[in-house]
């Protein structure tokens, strides 16, 4: 069977280009939006024009402008989306165009996080992501649009190698807090893998209209399990700080609202554990399983780097 052409939406992003990598590395025909709002931003042209000696297609196409939409679409047979959080809702007019194209026989929205099916409680600001993400998908299953989404936890780069501290990206020198008792388990995913896992699925009948949840058993951690991984890399011991979930909640008084959205996802993700509290139904799969092929980098593998 001949691989599916696939547009990426959002190419340029930080999962979109590794979207658009494995769909090149998987042997598909693949085409990159490519949005006039572009403008001057040199390294997103730049980036676009690598995939292109790569051998990608750039499609001229603007969310505004509903026929350029129709028409990249219908040169395709998948359109993965991976546009950025605060532009979700352009992702209506996207389904709009999938749904008058009427070709299209997959089409993965922008999710890659945790499930926002299973997010009806989240604390607000915060669940504004995930109540925007249940209107998209609301939107495509009313339109009857063949659907895959993806579940992928949390990207190892913004969680891993800073042992899930808040507010820096680098690993702690001394000292570490620990949300709660720092057992609860979560799922970390190298974000090479997410997207080799998001191309796998696009032709798969059995991730077909389903949730495909990213769980590879070695990537479930507790944060002591992360703070201990790290120590036995560096040679280092580091203070545990505990804070309990009360101190932790108020710590979002005040502060600004990307910081209480923060506060709040990482109180469901390590208080809560809301990316394993539950097991995967009927209308799931885990990935893990589908594509036991797939080598998953592990996360002391992922830390090494940061040495």
């Amino acid at each position: 069977m001949e691989n599916s052409k696939v547009l990426v939406v959002g190419g340029t992003g930080y999962i979109g280009r590794r979207i658009v990598r494995a769909s090149l590395a998987h042997g598909h025909r693949t085409f990159i939006l490519m949005r006039p709002e572009i403008g001057l931003n040199i390294d997103k042209l730049q980036l676009l024009l690598s995939f292109k000696a790569q051998g990608a297609l750039l499609v001229e196409a603007s969310m505004e402008d509903h026929r350029s939409l129709v028409a990249a679409v219908k040169q395709v047979d998948v359109v993965v989306s991976a546009i950025s959080g605060r532009h979700f809702l352009l992702q209506i007019k996207l389904v709009e165009a999938i749904k008058e194209a009427g070709n299209i026989k997959r089409f993965l929205p922008s999710e890659f996080g945790i499930d926002p099916a299973r997010m009806g409680h989240a604390l607000e600001p915060g669940r504004i992501t995930f109540d925007e993400k249940m209107e998209i998908r609301r939107a495509i299953e009313e339109a009857s649009i063949p659907h895959t989404y993806v579940s992928a936890n949390c990207f190892a780069a913004f969680f891993v190698p800073n042992l899930s501290q808040m507010r820096t990206l680098l690993p702690p020198k001394e000292k570490v807090h620990v949300y709660g008792d720092g057992n609860v388990k979560v799922i970390f995913m190298d974000e090479d893998d997410v997207a080799t896992y998001t191309i796998k699925s696009i032709d798969d009948p059995r991730a077909l209209n389903k949730t495909i949840y990213l769980r590879p058993p070695e990537n479930i951690l507790s944060q002591n399990e992360l703070i201990a991984k790290w120590e036995k890399l560096s040679g280092e011991v580091l203070e545990r700080i505990p804070i309990p979930s009360d101190e932790f909640l108020a710590s979002m008084e005040g502060t600004d609202i990307t910081n209480q959205m923060a506060v709040g996802h990482f109180h469901h993700i390590f208080y809560e554990g809301c990316s394993t509290n539950f097991d995967i139904g009927e209308d799931g799969e885990e990935a893990s399983l589908l594509y036991p092929e797939v080598r998953c980098t592990r996360m002391e593998d992922y830390m090494k780097r940061y040495l």
